[in-house]
């Protein structure tokens, strides 16, 4: 092991002590350097060092001192040799230190930007040069899984434009990236060791002889098995020698950060999704509330209560309520197949259509008729239908006259007995 460059400055410093205690001239000698003339010094070599001795001498005599036994040399020797060898400990310790000083800072940085990020991509080419500098690596590149198109998607890159590189399929063969994500396993190389196989293809798809570290990004619930979403790929260190063992176990460790991130922040894009969604589905449940006429529009003529309770936020459940001639009145229930945004698209349809066609037709099974023609093509294309009942009461005559298309809840109540008589269904659904 080479000598610490402080360790040699210390040695030289304590020599004139152990000169004076020993009676003797002293000097350190690497190999190479021209040795003392025959007679005047002793070369002693001094133990766990390369190529270091020490010179002693006879202070200018023609001999060497009297009474400097070959012992002495050694022992004077050996203390030198332990001043380094602790030396050099204290060098590797404190290089130790100060790596771990390293890693422990990157995790705790990284820990303060994902904690101050919601969305990943903002936080990605912080967290990409923070690695990348630790490590050593000048290219980096953090790939994110699209489960439904089943490739991993660049998400940041160091060293390289992310918008110059391709997905990558997860089932590719010749992907590096895509083995690690497939097997859930840190693939290393080393282009120094000739023993070391390439995980690339051959055929033109390998690193060109440089290292790489590929490790992926995990995440694992609380009492779950780990799954991949994500690959972390670093190359071109400085240097060019390999990625060391304590390399694989840093990165991996911030793998796993970045995991739990990518997951948190997909949890809070879901989560504010469906806050977009129902505030949305509010919205259009208001406005679809807002196209059914209120009572009023026949204020003086009957007495009319109408109530809409939706099951969902939005549907097809409608009522209407028309001033027609001859001081008749037209109303309409109805309830359009399935739910949601469609429903409501063919209920308002029908809103607007059955004012037109009341209007014009003379009957109420010709109403539904022409309702039904006119509503064809987005039936057809929704896969939906619509029950519909419709009634034209005459109250100077004392008289109602309806068509039922399929709706099952449309009666006629008695004003004496108080009986409810279903007014039963004279044609098919629209639309079937």
């Amino acid at each position: 092991m080479p000598d610490a460059p402080g360790g040699l400055t210390r040695v030289e410093r304590l020599l004139p002590l152990l000169e004076r205690l020993a009676g003797m001239q002293l000097r350190l000698r690497r190999v190479g350097e021209a040795p003392p003339p025959p007679g005047s010094a002793r070369l002693e070599p001094i133990p766990e060092t390369e190529g270091l001795w020490l010179e002693i001498g006879n202070g200018g005599r023609k001999s060497l001192t009297p009474g400097a036994s070959p012992g002495v040399g050694r022992e004077l020797a050996e203390i030198i040799g332990s001043v380094l060898s602790a030396e050099r400990d204290a060098v590797q310790v404190a290089a130790e230190l100060s790596e771990r000083y390293e890693e422990i800072d990157l995790i705790y940085t990284i820990s303060e930007i994902l904690g101050h990020t919601i969305r990943l991509d903002e936080a990605a080419d912080r967290i990409l040069r923070e690695v990348s500098t630790v490590v050593g690596a000048r290219r980096a590149t953090l790939l994110v899984h699209d489960a439904e198109q089943r490739v991993l998607r660049i998400v940041a890159a160091r060293g390289m434009g992310a918008q110059d590189l391709e997905p990558i399929e997860v089932d590719d063969a010749c992907s590096v990236a895509a083995l690690v994500f497939r097997e859930m396993r840190i693939v290393s190389y080393d282009p120094t060791d000739p023993t070391a196989p390439n995980p690339g293809c051959p055929e033109g798809r390998n690193y060109r002889g440089q290292a790489f570290l590929s490790v992926p990004v995990l995440y694992a619930a609380p009492g779950a098995r780990g799954k991949p979403i994500g690959v972390i790929n670093l190359t071109d260190r400085e240097g060019g020698d390999a990625f060391t063992a304590g390399d694989r176990k840093l990165v991996a460790a911030i793998a796993n950060q970045i995991g739990a991130a990518i997951e948190n922040a997909r949890l809070v894009a879901r989560d504010l999704g469906q806050q977009r969604v129902l505030r949305e589905l509010e919205l259009a449940r208001d406005l679809q509330l807002k196209l059914l006429p209120s009572p009023g529009v026949l204020a003086g003529r009957v007495d009319v209560a109408a109530r809409c309770r939706q099951a969902e936020s939005v549907g097809g459940d409608f009522y209407n309520l028309l001033n027609l001639r001859a001081d008749r009145i037209g109303v309409m229930i109805g309830d359009v197949t399935s739910h949601g945004f469609s429903a409501a698209l063919i209920m308002a349809l029908v809103m607007a259509a059955s004012g037109i066609h009341a209007e014009s037709a003379e009957t109420p099974t010709e109403v539904l008729r022409r309702l039904e023609a006119s509503l064809a093509d987005e039936l057809a294309s929704t896969e939906m239908f619509l029950t519909v009942f419709y009634a034209v009461v005459d109250p100077k005559a004392g008289r109602i006259t309806f068509a039922n298309a399929g709706h099952p809840h449309a009666f006629l109540v008695s004003t004496q007995t108080g009986k409810a008589v279903r007014l039963e269904a004279t044609r098919p659904p629209l639309g079937l």
